[in-house]
């Protein structure tokens, strides 16, 4: 038989576009059309009801940059469409091939209650499905004229004060309409065949039967009267449609989906918007498909709808009620994970799971993060810690080099804790149910033969409106359908609970789930990550000192309103897109503001109690936050310092520079002003490799392939410039206590001030570097080359560290070119190691070589800054303060406490005498993350503690305030099943048994 499979398929999408499209609406009347341009930010709904509208036609351009035009459309359904289905179409201006990223509206009633969204997919309102002729239309359409920022070019038009004024849209159409119900099936018909067909081989005799089923589709079709003739055609379809699917075929978990981005190519204030809109349009879609089931993560953006559209969220709680409508996720919002501090972390699920349990009385067990930036090793334990089971990512499809293995796996993290992982081998958050990503699906699914199934997320997300009913159409015609695989719309626990009744064997992945891309994100808005890691410190201060003052001193409140709120602020602008520093100036420059505010008011209430504790004096205390005693005060107690031993002294250097030494280190800087010497005079080593010099300034150009905030690639290495060139180089003070020398640097259009110190009694040299940052598309790096044999280095993360291999001898290996760490990264060879501290620096990189004296040299580099075009154009530029520490000597314990130390400042306040701590731990590698009260107001006091050098570990915790019992418990301070916590003892004491890295929450009851 002749093949003329390329003549029908041609055919077929011919006059799928051009005849059976167009005839979904086969009469159309115009609307008639006002405007009102809202001045400035969004107006709440009443004033836009209320504003005075103007003519506006069809054609006419609206909407500047972040504005938001109003739109009253009203008109009368004519008279002779009585009985028919009638809908209007609210075209905007949409561009059809980009789903989101552009203008959206929400459709009021004059009432102000809300009708649905518009979105490029989703520019219809049903009007009747039986109209009666003569229904009047009056609607108020809030639209947005978000402006396009997708296209990876440098714009200003990413800030309000810097974005242009013309009008970015024309209004394209406003019109009722008459919806041709069977047309409409016949396209989805033509659309899930065809787009079946073409997945199948051509040897495959399914593909001939649905193309012979297609040509005599067309053939019945009256191109003349679509509307007509459709039944007919569909009526071809029937048989192959009908047919069943292989016993053995994929089964598909779908599951709707409308990933929003918290705040990214818009601002947080938009995203209020968009939550709304995509919220409104699910509930009317479950309205019409009681079958339609979506999944919405972060609690932050139902609180948003709840504050913003109570009558929305009366809705959306009744689809809840209902099981259609389901948030998953457990967290506040979907956060990054890699430079997100360990109590954050926690919190993040306190407070997500929190809100879904008081809302909607919903115990979420799905941890659900599709697009965050690679994922923590630290995650199971603190997922299984928060009462959650399983964990859903999509991103690691994006490594650029190495394949991940599986897609259903046991995920075990840096304490052996396991939690049962999915990977949708879909490869996308947005699917949109069609053929070839289904057949994409089946094909890279990497558990076959073990596993037969895998989850869905469907629906246009960021703003393009969510699942459509095109989409629920696809989804019934391919629940059954021989060739595709099984389609199942229902919610992601039904698919974790199948998943892992038939793969409960499935294989391990232990450690973190690196990404192999984005890794500039590590870097990017140094102010923003800043802001972040003061926030997190500040945070644990004030709990801190403010527990203590609730149970030390009568008439203190505890501030659990305004803790709870700070600490969601902190949580939400830990997003991955702006903690990571990939979102617009917007976002970025409001985060600095915010930052600002959280700073001032936790200073504030930190104040209020120490001073509170301090009492009425003028004895000179010192607090220490930090959860190791140094300088001889106590962890989490005040009192005055002890003795700093040996006294500092300066001298002049052979050769030039400068030589400092306390008895403990002697350091060397040299006329370059360069370390070129940190001896460690206990243990007789030299911590600088021979011939070389640390705190050595590199630049590097920065222009990666794609995604300029977000990534940096490896081809960046091949070019360095060492910022040798000195401008000035002084000692600006010498002391007893300290000596500091400062170097002054230019370079480019920038300059860099560094301040190096040693203090007496410390095994540490602290780094203060100014940077006036000007450079564009430029990475900034400080490097240490250490004498030092290093196969791995451990970096610190969430409640523990990791372990990362220096060499590259598999492509795994050499993904990992840029690394995280949080407050230090630690280098060592057996009996002695160096420790590199910071106050806010995240991304590293770590190389080795051999020298000529067989000796090896391991550099280890802190990630300053980076000056990306794209989403930002002015990128970190600007004034920076980084600190950062060289601790010579130092094993794993030591780099804890001084990371916690650089990190947790003293604060010295005046009053009547010594502050005793509220609780003590007697094992320094038991570490108290965080003191707090517990968040159902008993008063309950909350000790968060981890073992945190990679051991067993026996300790005693002693409550310093009477108890009445002391309960493990899990993040949501719920009582928990375990052995971790003994039964106090008469003196307060409460025995605990750490294995490695464990996490332990006590309750402690107070009488």
């Amino acid at each position: 038989m002749h093949d003329d499979r390329s003549i029908t398929e041609h055919r077929l999408r011919r006059v799928l576009e051009e005849r059976v499209k167009p005839a979904v609406r086969s009469r159309a009347v115009p609307l008639t059309v006002e405007r009102w341009e809202a001045p400035g930010e969004p107006v709440p709904v009443a004033a836009g009801l209320a504003a005075h509208y103007e003519p506006c036609a069809i054609g006419d351009p609206w909407g500047p940059a972040w504005g938001t035009t109003w739109f009253r459309v009203t008109g009368t359904v004519p008279a002779d469409w009585a009985g028919r289905t009638v809908e209007a179409v609210l075209d905007l201006g949409f561009d059809r091939m980009m789903p989101g990223f552009q203008c959206e509206g929400l459709v009021h009633r004059a009432d102000g209650g809300e009708v649905k969204a518009l979105n490029p997919y989703n520019d219809w309102v049903r009007v009747a499905e039986r109209a009666e002729g003569g229904e009047q239309v009056e609607w108020y359409v809030e639209a947005a004229s978000n402006p396009v920022l997708v296209d990876h070019a440098a714009t200003y038009e990413g800030d309000l004060p810097t974005s242009g004024d013309q009008p970015l849209y024309r209004l394209a159409r406003m019109a009722l309409t008459v919806f041709e119900t069977e047309v409409w099936e016949l396209v989805q018909d033509l659309e899930v065949l065809y787009d079946l067909m073409i997945q199948l081989d051509t040897a495959d005799a399914r593909r001939h039967e649905i193309l012979r089923a297609l040509g005599a589709a067309l053939d019945a079709l009256d191109l003349d009267d679509v509307p007509g003739t459709a039944a007919a055609a569909r009526g071809c379809l029937a048989r192959v449609l009908a047919a069943p699917a292989n016993g053995s075929a994929h089964r598909i978990s779908a599951v709707g989906h409308a990933h929003i981005d918290s705040a990214w190519l818009w601002p947080l204030r938009e995203t209020v918007r968009k939550v709304a809109r995509t919220a409104s349009n699910m509930v009317n879609l479950m309205d019409q498909h009681p079958e339609f089931v979506f999944a919405m993560s972060q609690a932050q953006q139902l609180d948003w709808i709840k504050t913003y559209r109570p009558e929305l969220f009366e809705r959306v709680k009744k689809k809840i009620a209902d099981g259609q409508f389901v948030p998953v996720g457990g967290m506040w919002v979907e956060s990054d994970t890699n430079m997100v501090g360990g109590e954050a972390m926690a919190r993040q699920f306190l407070y997500g799971k929190k809100f879904f349990l008081d809302e909607f009385g919903i115990e979420t067990h799905n941890v659900w993060l599709p697009d965050s930036f690679g994922y923590t090793a630290a995650m199971p334990q603190i997922v299984k810690l928060s009462g959650s089971t399983w964990f859903l990512t999509q991103k690691i499809s994006w490594s650029q080099v190495n394949r991940f293995p599986h897609h259903t796996f046991w995920w075990e993290g840096i304490d052996g804790t396991r939690v049962f992982t999915h990977f949708p081998p879909v490869d996308t958050y947005n699917s949109d149910l069609g053929g070839a990503q289904l057949a994409h699906a089946a094909r890279n699914y990497r558990e076959m033969g073990h596993g037969s199934r895998s989850l869905v997320p469907f629906g246009w997300g960021d703003g393009g409106g969510g699942p459509t009913r095109e989409h629920l159409a696809r989804a019934r015609r391919q629940r059954d359908l021989e060739g595709s695989p099984k389609v199942r719309i229902e919610r992601p626990d039904a698919f974790f609970e199948k998943a892992r009744a038939e793969y409960a064997d499935a294989p391990v992945w232990a450690g973190e789930l690196y990404l192999e891309l984005h890794r500039g994100t590590y870097t990017s808005q140094a102010k923003t990550k800043q802001g972040n890691r003061r926030s997190e410190s500040l945070l644990r201060e004030a709990e801190l000192w403010a527990a203590t003052a609730a149970v030390r001193v009568a008439g203190y409140a505890y501030p659990y309103e305004d803790l709870e709120r700070i600490w969601k602020t902190v949580l939400l602008h830990q997003f991955h897109d702006i903690l990571p520093g990939s979102s617009i100036a917007w976002v970025h420059r409001e985060a600095r503001e915010t930052y600002a505010a959280v700073r001032e008011e936790l200073r504030a209430i930190t104040l209020a109690a120490q001073q509170a504790l301090a009492g009425q004096g003028t004895e000179e205390l010192v607090f220490n936050c930090a959860p190791h005693a140094r300088r001889g005060v106590p962890a989490g107690g005040a009192g005055r310092p002890a003795g700093a031993g040996e006294p500092v002294t300066v001298e002049e250097r052979h050769g030039g520079g400068h030589i400092l030494a306390n008895g403990r280190l002697l350091v060397e800087i040299d006329g370059r002003g360069l370390i070129v010497s940190v001896y460690d005079l206990e243990a007789r080593r030299e911590t600088v490799a021979p011939g070389a010099a640390a705190n050595l300034l590199q630049i590097h150009p920065d222009f990666p392939n794609m995604w300029d905030a977000w990534d940096i690639d490896a081809f960046y290495r091949n070019r360095v410039t060492d910022l040798v060139e000195l401008d000035r180089l002084e000692v600006t003070g010498s002391g007893p206590r300290s000596a500091t020398v400062r170097v002054t640097r230019s370079f480019g259009r920038s300059g860099a001030v560094q301040q190096i110190t040693l203090r007496a009694g410390a095994k540490a040299v602290d780094i203060v570097t100014e940077v006036d940052w000007h450079e564009t598309e430029k990475f900034l790096k400080a490097a240490f080359p250490l004498d030092v044999k290093a196969d791995r280095t451990a970096s610190e993360t969430q409640f523990g560290h990791v372990y990362r291999a220096t060499h590259t001898n598999t492509s795994w290996e050499a993904a990992k070119f840029e690394i995280c760490a949080h407050r230090w990264i630690h280098a060592e060879e057996p009996g002695w190691g160096v420790a590199l501290l910071n106050d806010s620096t995240y991304g590293h990189d770590v190389t080795r070589e051999v020298r000529a004296d067989g000796g090896q040299t391991t550099t280890v580099r802190l990630s300053l800054l980076r000056a990306p075009r794209y989403p930002d154009p002015e990128t970190d530029q600007g004034s920076h303060t980084l600190r950062f520490s060289i601790a010579p000597g130092a094993g794993i314990g030591d780099a804890v406490r001084e990371g916690h130390a650089l990190n947790l400042p003293e604060r010295v306040v005046r009053g009547a005498g010594p502050v005793a701590p509220l609780l003590t731990v007697d094992e320094d590698a038991v570490v108290v993350e965080a003191v707090k009260l517990a968040e159902d107001r008993s008063g309950d006091v909350i000790v968060r503690l981890y073992e945190s050098r990679g051991g067993r570990a026996r300790a005693t915790l002693t409550a310093g305030f009477p108890i009445t019992d002391a309960v493990e418990s899990d993040l949501l301070e719920r009582p928990l099943a375990g052995a971790a916590v003994g039964v106090p003892t008469p003196e307060r004491r409460i025995p605990l048994t750490l294995r490695p890295f464990q996490i332990v929450t006590v309750r402690l009851h107070r009488p």
